[in-house]
């Protein structure tokens, strides 16, 4: 059930910072948070990660729909097992994200991206991330630890 609980609350987080974002912020104005090492900036992301696909968003949106239920089958056949604790949580991080990002593709067309970091490498910096995308980043790695701890 804790699973569950991150799962939702991940999505819960990402769609009311989503919303605010959507309802706040203005695509093209920066925001300089953090003592200046985060940016904060409205981005309509139409394709996949770094905008890949964006001409075909269509393709992009059933691919993270297929992705997301066969993750969500993985994840449920794995909570009914015993140990696989790296597994698990890796499996929970990703849902929460894929679950927001699909979300978007589905409602909005696009996926809402708000944060950056303000580093020195001009290409980096001009990356624009949600919640989300750290969360499935974060359980993708633990769910390759956790394949190979078992």
């Amino acid at each position: 059930m804790k699973y569950m609980a991150v799962v939702l609350g991940i999505f819960g987080l990402e769609f009311g910072l989503k919303e605010y974002v959507e309802r706040k912020k203005t695509e093209g104005i920066t925001e300089k948070k953090m003592g200046g090492a985060l940016l904060i900036r409205k981005h309509h992301n139409r394709g996949a990660f770094l905008n890949a696909g964006q001409n075909r968003q269509k393709a992009v949106m059933l691919v993270s729909v297929l992705l997301t239920i066969v993750t969500t089958v993985v994840f449920i056949l794995t909570l009914g097992q015993a140990g696989q604790g790296l597994l698990k949580w890796g499996l929970t991080f990703f849902l929460g994200g894929a679950f927001s990002n699909t979300y978007d593709r589905m409602v909005r067309k696009y996926v809402v991206d708000y944060v950056s970091f303000n580093v020195p490498f001009k290409w980096l910096r001009r990356i624009i991330f949600n919640i989300g995308d750290f969360c499935i980043m974060i359980g993708a790695l633990l769910m390759v630890i956790g394949y190979y701890q078992r």
